[in-house]
């Protein structure tokens, strides 16, 4: 989708972080998600070759997907390519696939709200199942962080 549409992730970025710094970092690589899917997808797999990020931040949604990488998706199984295209819903999006973001040096979750209490606990104390995607995620050879607040932490063990 263009830069500029409502469920743009980048317009959510750049009102939220990057318009709110003093200087716009010199290394921000939009994807150019109006092109569509497959070809946003491809140009972007070019341009991280090569390249392992410092820090893949992530969410995670109410049904335990992060990124774009939905439960139980095909997605799931790309060991090749580190951007692809995911239909979902009535867009495709761009993801960056589970051998990229893993291969961060920091993976950092922040992830607020009871809504995903249930998500949270599957995805941190359950087994790595493709059926909670966050599960799957963690940094390959560096380390993997995760920030809660208590509402979606309130279904972990260890919170009291």
């Amino acid at each position: 989708m263009p830069p500029d549409d409502d469920r743009s992730n980048y317009l959510l970025a750049k009102k939220t972080l990057l318009e709110r710094l003093e200087r716009t970092p010199g290394g921000v690589h939009r994807i150019r998600g109006e092109l569509g899917g497959e070809e946003a997808a491809a140009e972007y797999d070019r341009l991280l070759h090569g390249m392992e990020l410092g820090l893949a931040l992530q969410g995670v949604g109410p049904d335990g997907h992060t990124a774009s990488l939905f439960p139980n998706s095909p997605a799931l199984e790309e060991l090749e390519r580190r951007a692809i295209a995911v239909p979902h819903e009535d867009v495709e999006r761009v993801t960056m696939t589970l051998p990229a973001l893993s291969a961060a040096s920091k993976v950092v979750f922040l992830v607020l709200g009871e809504q995903k209490a249930d998500a949270v606990a599957r995805a941190f104390a359950g087994k790595p199942e493709p059926a909670t995607p966050a599960s799957l995620l963690r940094s390959r050879n560096g380390e993997t962080i995760v920030l809660l607040d208590a509402a979606a932490a309130a279904n972990l063990d260890n919170v009291g």
